[in-house]
């Protein structure tokens, strides 16, 4: 009962301080403000953009593995990359007939061209040539509508699916399924649509692309085309096998013998989620370090505001301690301080960080939350920072001797 006594009439004698020195007080928590809206904002955009990557990687399939021309990430000589020979169509049904660990492969093919209407047109679209194995073969696979057959890809009918964002585009105001559309000035009618993906990687997922039989795109654009080979692996677990397997048939397709470096990448998701993840980390690492230092130097002005504040009210600590005040009580009374601006300052980071996530939210559409844990932590990092920092003011307050306190001028 007599520490609860103690605590609130610290709390008192505390907020009665910060009101009487309001200038001093606010430049005080300055390096805590800073140093909480850096840790909160921080994880918390980091928060937000690893669930973004997560929705967004979704698109490229977690089975399915992309055998390209060029990897999606290296440190090599990009000389050496570039000059390696251009995949081809062919492949396509090698691996199909040879692979035993493969579900669905598929040849495609991309150029730019514009998508029109009589009313409304698109310039520079991505125009997807493949076949119908594609939607078995990608890592989206909803679709309003349906994807074309084997009979169309293999006739080259003049059919096509769209993304989202084709669709918004081309038919703001109509249901695309069954109309017709020109692509590079081609007529092609729409079979289905896919649903918006959306996320970090726009232009690489489905909303912006228009998908063709691919004979249909080798009549009316020619052969001469960048060429990926969409592969999806029949059991997640046997993604490694599966590679492995992919490699020695490209291998002995590109006809490379022993000890030669392969001149094709096999991409996958896991790919970017390993590069994003050793970004969030260095970002991480920056903005704890920034971090410390701002709690840092918070924590050196609290100490030094706090041995200012000790020396200015020597006499009423002799005063107290004259009347019966135990060094316990003073101890206490100036830790509640240093502790009380902490909080002030960690509170006044955490809204700040608030405010921010949220703009970045509408500005990106991250969808980023601030967890309890995380304020949690704040909140115990400012309230540490303030005991730390202002023990040993604290201490030089309680061990001070009545009779040379009251003496003081």
């Amino acid at each position: 009962m007599y520490f609860l006594t103690e605590l609130k009439e610290g709390l008192i004698i505390a907020f009665r301080a910060i009101r009487g020195n309001k200038m001093r007080s606010v430049l005080t928590t300055l390096g805590i403000i800073i140093g909480i809206f850096a840790v909160t904002g921080m994880a918390t955009a980091i928060d937000g953009l690893n669930a973004a990557f997560d929705r967004s990687a979704k698109a490229f399939g977690t089975d399915v593995m992309y055998v390209q021309k060029f990897p999606w990430v290296s440190n090599d000589d990009w000389d050496l990359i570039r000059n390696r020979p251009d995949m081809k169509l062919e492949y396509a049904p090698v691996l199909e007939r040879k692979a035993s660990l493969l579900t669905a492969v598929a040849p495609v093919v991309v150029r730019r061209a514009k998508v029109s209407t009589s009313k409304h047109s698109l310039e520079d679209a991505f125009v997807t040539g493949t076949t119908d194995q594609y939607n078995n073969a990608s890592g989206n696979k909803d679709i309003d509508g349906r994807f074309f057959s084997a009979e169309e890809s293999n006739g080259g009918r003049p059919v096509c699916v769209i993304g989202a964002t084709i669709a918004e585009t081309i038919f703001p105001n109509a249901d695309p399924i069954g109309q017709e559309l020109k692509v590079g000035g081609f007529p092609y009618t729409v079979l289905g649509v896919y649903e918006k993906q959306g996320g970090m990687f726009g232009q690489f997922t489905t909303d912006s692309r228009v998908f063709v039989p691919i004979h249909s795109f080798q009549s009316h654009f020619g052969n001469h085309a960048f060429v990926t080979i969409n592969v999806r692996v029949a059991e997640i677990p046997k993604m490694e096998d599966a590679k492995v397997e992919i490699e020695g048939i490209m291998r002995s397709l590109r006809r490379l013998t022993p000890g030669k470096v392969n001149n094709f990448s096999i991409n996958s998701q896991e790919i970017l989620t390993e590069t994003f993840g050793q970004f969030t980390f260095v970002v991480g690492a920056i903005g704890l370090f920034i971090t410390g230092l701002s709690l840092f130097v918070g924590g050196i002005g609290i100490m030094n505001i706090m041995f200012v504040s000790v020396t200015e009210r020597t006499k009423e600590i002799g005063i107290r301690k004259a009347i019966g005040a135990r060094r316990r009580t003073i101890l206490m009374q100036f830790l509640i301080e240093a502790a009380v601006i902490c909080l002030i300052g960690g509170l006044i980071g955490l809204l700040l960080a608030f405010i921010i996530v949220q703009l970045m939210n509408s500005a990106f559409d991250l969808g980023a939350t601030m967890p309890l844990s995380i304020v949690f932590i704040a909140i115990m990092v400012s309230l540490i920072v303030g005991l730390t920092s202002g023990f040993m003011p604290a201490y030089r307050a309680a061990k001070m001797d009545p009779v040379e306190a009251l003496r003081y001028e």
